[in-house]
């Protein structure tokens, strides 16, 4: 890189070669001036008052790259599906943000492959982050102003072999199933608390109930609502009770008989250490534990958006959630806005 310094005094009718940046604490962080902005005799005193005693012309050789171009390149890799990216670069800088609703997702391995790079970075949300339309999502930059083009195209090509770093997957609309077994329930010797918790959480994520039935402790009538529901063309089914080892505790038997596969019970998280998860041909089941009725998150928060993104949960993601997997039971609850599920 050829740079040619001019005092500050000198320098009106020059176009700044990068964007200068003002910080007043409280108040304001950005771009007092822009890349080729050409200074005039008013903005000397400005300057000056920034700590910029000096400024710089720039001539960039053909194996060189600009931070502001190698801002765009970089993005254009690691923005996969449903992420979107701010056309000009903001001191460098590029912000990623969604293009839809949904699951936000991160391939962190390519994410750590990436920022191995040199003079490069890109920070995100965490995986299974949700998001809405326009949110902001990742934010990326060439870290020195002038580099090696190499660099830049080595980094873009880790991210390139991945389809991009990051999307959003929209959530489905499901048909949802509430299966709500206890005898205690069915017999109407307590209220049941389970069906306005899980309606709710359904209906926050753009689903709803299709199906509610209540049933005792027994594997045949626990079966035969499950196939009921089946029938009916509930594509999600959610199954509350009888989860723990309690010798009437049976449900997961009626699970099993009613055809599921790909069972996975106990997950590393706490509150919902006894959920399950499994599927009946292509259609998503989720045992609930009972903690889902006396906390107001728990395991459950955690997987449902991913169903509804089209994860199938399986068992090494069930203990990766371990990682970021205990809540804290905080007086006031700050959820999704904690560390809570995020490990992975």
């Amino acid at each position: 890189m050829k740079m040619k310094v001019i005092p500050v005094q000198e320098a009106v009718g020059t176009k700044l070669a990068h964007d200068i940046t003002e910080i007043r604490p409280g108040e304001f962080k950005g771009a007092a001036f822009r890349r080729g902005h050409q200074v005039c005799e008013q903005d000397i005193c400005h300057l000056q008052k920034l700590g910029k005693n000096h400024l710089y012309v720039l001539e960039l050789d053909e194996d060189e790259i600009h931070e502001d171009e190698a801002a765009a390149i970089l993005a254009d890799a690691l923005a996969g599906d449903n992420v979107v990216w701010d056309q000009g670069p903001r001191e460098g800088k590029i912000n990623l943000k969604a293009a839809v609703d949904g699951l936000f997702c991160v391939n962190i391995p390519a994410l750590a492959a990436f920022n191995m790079v040199d003079e490069v970075m890109f920070a995100t949300l965490h995986h299974g982050t949700l998001v809405s339309r326009g949110d902001q999502v990742a934010a990326t930059r060439a870290i020195p102003l002038v580099m090696p083009r190499a660099v830049i195209e080595k980094a873009a090509a880790i991210a390139a072999a991945h389809g991009g770093i990051v999307s959003v997957r929209p959530l489905r609309a499901a048909s949802a199933a509430l299966i709500i077994t206890g005898s205690e329930v069915y017999h109407g010797l307590i209220e049941d608390r389970f069906a306005p918790i899980l309606q709710k959480k359904l209906e926050a994520l753009g689903s709803a109930v299709r199906f509610l039935r209540y049933v005792p402790d027994h594997v045949t009538q626990i079966q035969g609502a499950i196939e009921e529901a089946l029938v009916q063309g509930c594509d999600l089914l959610l199954i509350t009770g009888g989860m723990s080892v309690d010798p009437d505790d049976v449900t997961r038997a009626a699970i099993t008989a009613a055809g599921a596969q790909s069972i996975h019970y106990g997950s590393a998280v706490l509150p919902g250490a006894m959920m399950l998860t499994a599927r009946i041909g292509t259609v998503p089941v989720l045992g609930v534990p009972a903690c889902a009725l006396h906390h107001k998150v728990t395991i459950l928060d955690v997987i449902l958006p991913r169903v509804l993104a089209g994860e199938e949960v399986n068992k090494t993601q069930l203990a990766l959630l371990g990682h970021g997997g205990l809540c804290r039971d905080c007086p006031q609850c700050r959820y999704p806005h904690c560390p809570f599920g995020k490990g992975s």
